[in-house]
């Protein structure tokens, strides 16, 4: 009787642990850079942050401020503002307990509640609420709790106390190795090399296709526009495969390489 009691009592025991044994954890989803395909930013964590959050700012040239803002991973995103601290932000559900928030935009992209996919445009950078610069504060969040950033699988950490001492480069939005197609706004010279300065044809006034881009030599005119940034493409006249530069976009800033949709074309 008495082995039969223990026996009874195991298997209760046993029973209660699978009733109520705490629910798996969701797998977090394959989270990306938070900006732009092919930009280089540089992150830090200070002390005064919460929930393990990291801050980004642009090292490759450009400008930090008004760089587009990119969701992580596909969710629904609620928008918010706090005078205080955060700001403009931007909370994205990802379902299964994991959220992302970002934080300090300068302006929204989407509206509340509006369902999102992995490298859509939420709002652009900024340094509104309680911030001293253009910046993008970044989360990411289970059940409530912050985590250690990850970022294609990888973890960040461990998280340096400064900028300029770690580096992340986005993939997030890419495209893949296609064409991307572009409008000049003038005959641009082409080279073999972002760094030449023998020109070996030319790429002829309106829309075109490139390939990727790489930083290189500065072109600037004498109304301050400049860009370093130069484009892989065939010529309409010389070889293919040279190299013009981003300075001749039609649509686009200093040191920007983008194509007529906005996407940020790819580094090679």
């Amino acid at each position: 009787m008495r082995r039969l009691r223990t026996v009874l009592v195991g298997l209760a025991a046993i029973l209660a642990g699978l009733l109520f044994a705490p629910p798996p954890a969701h797998a977090a989803p394959n989270f990306k850079a938070p900006y732009p395909c092919g930009q280089t930013w540089t992150y830090s964590h200070h002390s005064a942050e919460v929930r393990l959050a990291l801050d980004f700012v642009r090292s490759d040239g450009g400008s930090t401020a008004g760089t587009p803002v990119l969701a992580s991973a596909s969710g629904t995103a609620y928008r918010y503002y706090e005078a205080g601290g955060a700001g403009n932000y931007v909370v994205i559900d990802h379902g299964g307990g994991w959220k992302t928030y970002y934080l300090h935009l300068s302006s929204f992209a989407i509206s509340h509640g509006q369902g999102v996919s992995q490298g859509q445009q939420i709002g652009s950078t900024g340094s509104t609420g309680n911030s001293s610069g253009a910046h993008i504060h970044y989360e990411q969040l289970y059940n409530g709790v912050g985590q250690t950033i990850h970022i294609n699988g990888q973890s960040l950490a461990p998280y340096p106390g400064s900028y300029y001492q770690k580096y992340l480069t986005s993939d997030n939005g890419c495209s893949g190795t296609g064409k991307y197609w572009v409008d000049t706004f003038a005959n641009a010279p082409g080279y073999a090399s972002p760094t030449s300065t023998t020109q070996t044809g030319t790429l002829y006034a309106g829309t075109n296709y490139v390939f990727c881009k790489a930083w290189g030599r500065e072109i600037r005119d004498g109304s301050g526009n400049y860009n370093h940034w130069w484009l892989k493409t065939d010529l309409d006249v010389g070889p293919a495969n040279q190299w013009v530069s981003a300075y001749y976009l039609s649509r686009w800033g200093n040191d920007e390489a983008r194509d007529n949709n906005g996407t940020v074309i790819p580094n090679c």
